[in-house]
């Protein structure tokens, strides 16, 4: 069935980021303004980072200065400043929305109890998101302009984005891209803390003009948990992408690597239960001239660079920064195999389908994948790649042995095969079409 010609609407993409390295916004606000739509992402300051911004698809974004304090009542905040502004220059006490003793449970002496210490974290928590959500909520309001449809995306956003829907008279979509109840960050609170969020959660979601989410595992648990219909499943799927004549060498140019060498890429987030311990404790069980090379940023970049100068890897570990959505495949495709060991620490985690799947099927790169719910079934249906025990470093060696241990014919079939699928329908082509369903159901007018 032939599309209608779109009609030209607004849109406004709300993030609780920066939106630097969000592939996911990137793609719809690019698609959306192909289409010939006015786009505005709305989005977080960041230091370095302009707080206006055209982008290169013709986009707009706007990024609002958001914290905590910001969110405090006007009378709360200037006694938070004063406060501040008392504390000796070397104290760092009140920096950050969540102290890291308070947050990870650190005995203090003479100090709270454990389960009050757990307690008090737990409310600090969800107090510093609160305020963090009315920071932003309150700084978007004046500036964003009228649109639409909102789409907000996580559930920093979706309050928001209802904010903005309210005030425009306009339907907002939530993007619900992981389930948050079940996210690392909230599944280690306390059950009470947990049900409240819960509860927070699912009253934004029922607001909302519809939910979306990115595969049919995390979809059956939203509809249970928030008590809606089925939500649209939109996956993260990668652009189509022709192979080039030469295979891009990236890797190889930015570290002077030799050209026999190998790469193994894990690129994303650099975060716990993602298995990069998992995988540099693998690598150790590698010979040959193979490297691990790590592409992204988190909490965890400067552990895993003091790692990588640690001579027991002989070299063979690299760090390297996170690079935009448009460079991204490149990358991907320079290295040799994409792996991605996540942890089935949460439930979140078991279902998940990451970003960087689909990217390694677009870029035609096998990938080693944890063998979980939601990632094994694609890489067995597909044939991309190899599934293994994630907790397990042996395991996923093996997993990148039995790949680099391929014939040259073997391995161009695996690739051959990810690009396959990356051109049918897991690519964005066919998930925008989706979007852009539900869109024009919203608004009533093709989009």
């Amino acid at each position: 069935m032939t599309r209608p010609d779109p009609v030209r609407q607004r849109a406004t993409l709300v993030l609780p980021s920066s939106g630097a390295f969000d592939s996911r916004a990137w793609r719809i606000a690019s698609a959306l303004t192909a289409r010939g739509h006015d786009v505005t992402v709305v989005a977080r300051s960041e230091p370095g980072l302009a707080d206006r911004e055209n982008h290169p698809a013709g986009y707009r974004i706007i990024r609002v200065p958001v914290s905590a304090e910001a969110g405090l009542p006007g009378p709360l905040r200037r006694v938070a400043r004063r406060v501040r502004r008392s504390r000796p220059a070397h104290s760092t006490a009140g920096a950050s929305a969540e102290p890291a003793s308070a947050a990870e449970g650190t005995p203090r002496r003479g100090g709270l109890g454990a389960k009050a210490r757990t307690a008090f974290a737990a409310a600090w928590r969800l107090a510093a998101i609160a305020l963090t959500v009315r920071s932003q909520r309150l700084a978007t309001r004046g500036v964003a302009p009228m649109a639409d449809l909102v789409h907000a995306m996580a559930y920093m956003g979706i309050p928001v984005g209802l904010d903005l829907g309210r005030r425009d008279l306009a339907p907002v979509v939530y993007d619900a891209r992981d389930i948050y109840i079940h996210a690392r960050n909230i599944a280690r609170l306390p059950m009470p803390a947990r049900r409240l969020f819960g509860a927070v959660e699912r009253r934004w979601a029922r607001a909302a003009a519809r939910v979306m989410t990115v595969n049919r595992p995390y979809a059956e648990v939203m509809a249970r948990s928030f008590g809606t219909q089925l939500p649209a499943i939109v996956m993260n799927c990668s652009y189509r992408r022709e192979p080039p004549a030469e295979r891009p060498r990236r890797f190889h140019e930015a570290l002077a690597l030799k050209p026999t060498a190998r790469i193994v890429l894990y690129q994303g987030g650099l975060a716990p239960d993602r298995g990069i311990e998992e995988l540099i404790a693998a690598l150790d069980q590698l010979t040959g001239n193979i490297h691990l090379c790590l592409l992204g940023y988190g909490p965890l970049e400067a552990t895993f660079a003091d790692e990588a100068r640690r001579d027991a890897h002989r070299g063979r570990l690299h760090v390297l920064p996170a690079v935009p959505p448009t460079e991204l495949l490149d990358w991907v495709a320079s290295a040799d195999i994409v792996a991605m060991p996540i942890q089935p620490s949460t439930l979140n985690h078991r279902l998940t389908t990451p970003n960087k799947l689909f990217e390694a099927m677009a870029a035609g790169v096998p990938v080693v994948a944890s063998d979980l719910p939601g990632m094994a079934p694609i890489v067995a249906e597909t044939g991309c790649g190899v599934v293994c025990d994630p907790t397990d470093p042996a395991s996923i060696a093996a997993a990148i042995r039995s790949i680099f241990g391929m014939s040259a014919k073997e391995r161009d079939a695996m690739s051959g095969r990810a690009l396959a699928a990356a051109a049918g329908s897991y690519s964005w082509e066919a998930q925008v079409e989706i979007l852009l369903d539900e869109y024009g159901r919203l608004t009533g007018r093709p989009w």
